[in-house]
């Protein structure tokens, strides 16, 4: 298996946290995209470029030579009353993320994006989807990545509705719905987007709840030693 130069934006998040290391072990090299002063949160490891995610003009000269850029950069903690903050830190986010990726001319995308449609978090899912609208007019090859919610550490609260999502995902007029806005763990998520890395599109590929949940990481890299 081919190793991968990949450059990621929110690295030290929930979600970076769990996916550099993951990479860096399968021998692929990482660039992590980190603010002046924020060194030492980033994992061991990886080369920090200094930047700042909301101005790709301060790290768009270092993203090369990666070939994938993963952008995981949001609002931590979503929710509904967070909305002023939604556009302007996840919509300039990837607004500059995409203008950058093509500024350093990546083969591949791959954007954090969320599970929709769906009955709530109205204004996160308008954002996310104008982030797709960009990557889509952006000739770039994109994998989306659409979660609902991801368990890990500090982000158990759903397993309070288990008990709800079985009994909606065992009737006829719901069922489409729980599979979609269904949960996965952050081990599901950290292996669908390793998997994304090193098993690029050859356009455009969308990772719903079902596949994210079904992805394991394969055993077809020989990690660096």
């Amino acid at each position: 298996m081919e190793r991968h130069e990949v450059f990621v934006a929110g690295a030290t998040g929930y979600i970076g946290g769990a996916l550099v290391p993951a990479l860096l072990a399968r021998g692929h090299r990482v660039r992590a995209l980190i603010r002046a002063g924020s060194e030492r949160k980033a994992p061991a490891g990886v080369l920090c470029v200094q930047g700042d995610a909301l101005d790709a003009a301060s790290y768009r000269d270092s993203i090369a030579p990666a070939d994938t850029f993963v952008h995981l950069v949001g609002t931590p903690h979503p929710a509904p009353w967070k909305g002023r903050r939604f556009r302007e830190i996840d919509l300039v986010s990837i607004k500059e993320a995409v203008a950058a990726a093509v500024h350093a001319g990546v083969s591949h995308f791959i954007y954090l994006s969320v599970a929709h449609p769906a009955p709530i978090m109205a204004a996160y899912i308008a954002v996310r989807e104008e982030g797709e609208a960009l990557l889509e007019s952006s000739g770039l090859r994109t994998t989306f990545m659409r979660p609902w919610y991801v368990l890990g550490p500090g982000h158990y609260w759903p397993f309070l509705l288990a008990p709800v999502y079985g009994l909606l995902a065992r009737l006829p007029q719901t069922r489409e719905m729980v599979l979609r806005l269904g949960i996965v763990t952050i081990g599901e998520m950290t292996a669908a987007l390793v998997n994304a890395v090193e098993h690029p599109p050859q356009s455009a590929r969308i990772m719903g709840v079902p596949e994210i949940a079904r992805a394991r990481i394969r055993d077809d890299v020989t990690p660096a030693g």
